[in-house]
This record gives C-alpha cells, structure tokens and sequence, in this order.
C-alpha cells in the first residue's frame, strides 16, 4: 500500500499546483513578474517535476498492493474499452489540433469539430483513458491510485479553469461555454462536431491502434 499511497501524494502536488498555479490569485502575479512566456514555462516545468515521477513510480510499482478487480477477462468489456479508447484518443488529438478557449494557452472561440463535443477535449480525453484503464485492466492499489487519478483531475481541473475564466468577466468565454458542453457527447451538435472533423477522427483511430498493437504490450503488458 505503500507505493499506492506514494502515487495518491503525487497526484495530490501534481493537481495542486496545475491549479494553485493557474488560480485567479496567483497567476496574474506571476504574469506580471515572468510575462507570459516565463509563466508557461513555470507551469510547463513544474508540471513535468511532478508527472514524470509520478508516471515512473507507477511503473516501478505496477501491481503493488492488494488485488482489486479485473474485468478485462470479458471479451463485451474489451470491445468496449478497445471502442472507449479510441474515442479518448479523437478527443485528445482533436483538441491539440483545434486548442479550446478553456485550455490554458487558450484558442479561438469559434464552436466547430471537436469542441462540438466538449469544451475541454484534451483533458476529458485524458481522464477518459484512465477511467477505461479501471474497467479493462487488472487493478490493484497501485492501478486504482494511478489511474483513477486521471478522470478525477480532469474534472476538478476542467471545472476550475472554468470558474476562473468565468471570473475574469469574459463575455465571449461565457458565450462558448453556454454553446459547449462539459462532458464529451452530450451536447446537442455532436454529430455536427464529428462531421466537421474527419481527419483528428482518422488520426485518433490510428493512433489507438498503434498503441494497442505496439506499444501497450511492452509497457503495460
């Protein structure tokens, strides 16, 4: 329990200061103090001081702990992990490729393609993937501490930085978050949104299947 415990205080720093950082507060200070360049690359750094060790102890303890569950062993639940995942990957492509007005750099408030579908495609992508890594992997401590961690820090860091540009007084962002929903597909002009993006589609698809065929099996076996 030791290593999921160790996991669970990384998440807990890694999310503290992704939002102490980027809070109301303190931001425009540092802003201020580092122009917006140098903020950036604080943030940036002191985000990767905390994730790559906490990505690296995941994997120097895969399996630690007590043995929870695993539903991984019923072919219905894999198809629709195997579907999940590469819905995980379109979103997260998607919006690297078409940056949302909610992200931290920001973008243009134009609702097209993958912001038809959520307003915070990387993240909700990446908490995605880590909420189907409960369902299809063989979870003990560890993976519960690991993985749960990432739809649990998308949530609360996407209704953070809602709140805090909602609080900086921006019309034109409380005009996009009233045209987008929060959670991924459940807005109205889903169809609309996946029509628009035929290319993040293609190359989300292919990039789960490379990482299904290719690199999961060395990594998490």
């Amino acid at each position: 329990m030791a290593e999921a415990t160790a996991i669970l205080l990384l998440w807990v720093l890694f999310g503290a200061t992704h939002m102490g950082l980027s809070s109301q507060r303190l931001r425009p200070r540092l802003v201020t103090a580092l122009g917006l360049r140098g903020f950036l690359g604080l943030y940036s750094l002191v985000a990767l001081a905390l994730f790559v060790p906490l990505v690296s102890l995941y994997f120097a303890s895969k399996h630690a702990g007590p043995h929870l569950w695993y539903l991984g062993a019923y072919p219905a639940v894999r198809w629709l992990v195997y579907a999940g995942m590469g819905a995980a990957f379109v979103l997260t492509l998607g919006g690297l490729l078409t940056p949302s007005p909610a992200s931290l750099g920001g973008g243009r408030a134009e609702v097209r393609g993958v912001l038809r579908l959520t307003r915070h495609p990387v993240f909700m992508g990446v908490g995605l993937f880590g909420l189907l890594h409960l369902v299809a992997a063989r979870v003990n401590a560890a993976e519960l501490a690991f993985f749960a961690g990432f739809p649990l820090f998308a949530w609360l860091g996407c209704r953070h930085q809602d709140r805090r540009k909602l609080a900086g007084g921006g019309e034109e962002f409380a005009r996009f978050c009233a045209a987008t929903p929060f959670l991924p597909f459940s807005g109205p002009g889903r169809w609309r949104g996946l029509a628009e993006m035929p290319f993040a589609i293609a190359l989300g698809i292919a990039a789960a299947l490379l990482v299904r065929l290719y690199v999961h099996p060395r990594w998490l076996g």
